[in-house]
Parts: structure tokens; sequence; C-alpha cells
């Protein structure tokens, strides 16, 4: 990863990353008040990173994964994902560019109660155009992959807590995306479970995946090849392993 300087924030950055932020801001108003939650972020991400974010509540750490991902609108700047910039597209067109480029694990599991965890994984894979045969087998071939292959056709309250983590991953890494976005995605689960999850992704890592992952664990972060610390919507520090 790396950081260097634009004009406008000071930091020049390396356009060949898989993703690459420039001057990224946001606000959020709520009546008269406004609050900067990103302050001209510039970054580069690099294929095949694994990146932590930390910093205390109200830092930004989550706006940071969710404008830079294109769930949420950006005030100003640019966010490129291999070389296409989610702001500047339609929404559907940005939906249809996150389906087929992002995947995503969130720290409420977000699965649908009343479908198999296959069909969970599924389901993502037929709302971006794959037929119900290839998304039948990407979702059993990535179920097996994360070790749930025997529980392919359990519902979510069938599982245990880190099994529903684990459709979630199954769901993220189905369509085969450039790179993962991890809210906490351990918050929900007691010790064990969580480093089970996290080697995981870190095997992930190692087989190629980029994954940006937010979390407020140090003992987590410091599993990432890059930890980014950040405090009142800035970066404020930048440490490889």
């Amino acid at each position: 990863m790396s950081i260097v300087e634009t004009e406008k924030s000071g930091v020049q950055i390396d356009t060949r990353g898989i993703l690459v932020a420039h001057d990224v801001r946001k606000v959020y108003r709520t009546g008269a008040e406004t609050v900067d939650a990103l302050k001209d972020i510039s970054i580069s991400i690099d294929r095949g990173e694994f990146v932590a974010v930390m910093g205390p509540s109200g830092s930004g750490k989550t706006t940071f994964l969710n404008c830079l991902s294109g769930l949420d609108e950006i005030d100003s700047g640019d966010v490129l994902v291999e070389g296409q910039d989610v702001h500047k597209m339609s929404d559907a067109k940005r939906s249809r560019y996150r389906a087929e480029k992002m995947g995503f694990i969130f720290q409420s599991f977000n699965l649908i109660p009343v479908f198999t965890a296959a069909e969970n994984v599924e389901l993502p894979l037929l709302l971006a155009g794959a037929t119900p045969g290839l998304a039948r087998k990407r979702a059993e071939e990535t179920l097996d992959r994360v070790g749930l292959g025997k529980r392919k056709n359990f519902r979510p309250n069938e599982l245990s807590g880190g099994e529903q983590q684990r459709v979630t991953i199954a769901r993220a890494l189905a369509g085969q995306p450039a790179i993962v976005w991890a809210d906490e995605p351990t918050g929900n689960l007691d010790t064990e479970t969580a480093w089970s999850i996290m080697g995981l992704l870190e095997e992930l890592n190692t087989e190629g995946l980029t994954i940006v992952l937010v979390t407020h664990d140090p003992a987590i972060g410091e599993i990432a090849g890059t930890l980014i610390r950040m405090r009142d919507g800035e970066i404020e520090s930048t440490t490889d392993a």
C-alpha cells in the first residue's frame, strides 16, 4: 500500500493499485450541523494486500469502508477499483459492479432465514446474472472451500455463529471478487470462533485475495500485512507488517 502527495491533500498516490482513492471527502449533515466524516483521504491498495483499519469510535473507519466500496455516496474525490471510478457510475451500474468485483462480510451476517446456506450464497450470483446451474455449482464449491460443504442444506438457525459467518464469507467469495470488504467480521463471535474465522481470511489472503477489514481488536489488526489507524476522519498512520 502506498500513501504519497496529491495537490489537495499533500498525498501522492500510486495509481497502479487495485483500489485507488483520491481526496475522498464525506460530510454528514444533521440540520444545521455538519460533520466531516472523511477529510480528503488518499490511498492506494495493491492487489493481494490484507489491510486492517482501526481507530476509536467515530474515527471514520466504517465510513472509510462504505465510501471506498461505493456503498455510500461521497461529497468529493474519486475512488477507482481496477481502474473504474465507482462514484461516477449510475446507481444501477455501481450495484452491478459491486456484485461483480467486490465481496462483503458484515458483523451481523445478513443471511436470509428461510434460505439454506447454499441458497444464501447463490442469491447474489443469480442477481448478478449467473444461470441457476452455475450459481449452484459456485455456491457448493465455495461452501466446501470454507469448510461447510456438509452443511449446505442447513438454514441459518441450524448453524452456529461461526458457521453463519463462514456462509457470509462463502457468499462474499462466490462471485470471485477482486476485493473483499469486512466490517467487524468477528464482532459477534466468541474468541475461539473469531480466531478460526481470521485464520480462514488469512489463508484466503495468502492465496491472493485482497482484503480490507475494519476491526476494533488490536490482535486481529496485527494479522493484516498493513495497519491503517484513523482518527477524526483522517489517516493518522500506516504500518506494514
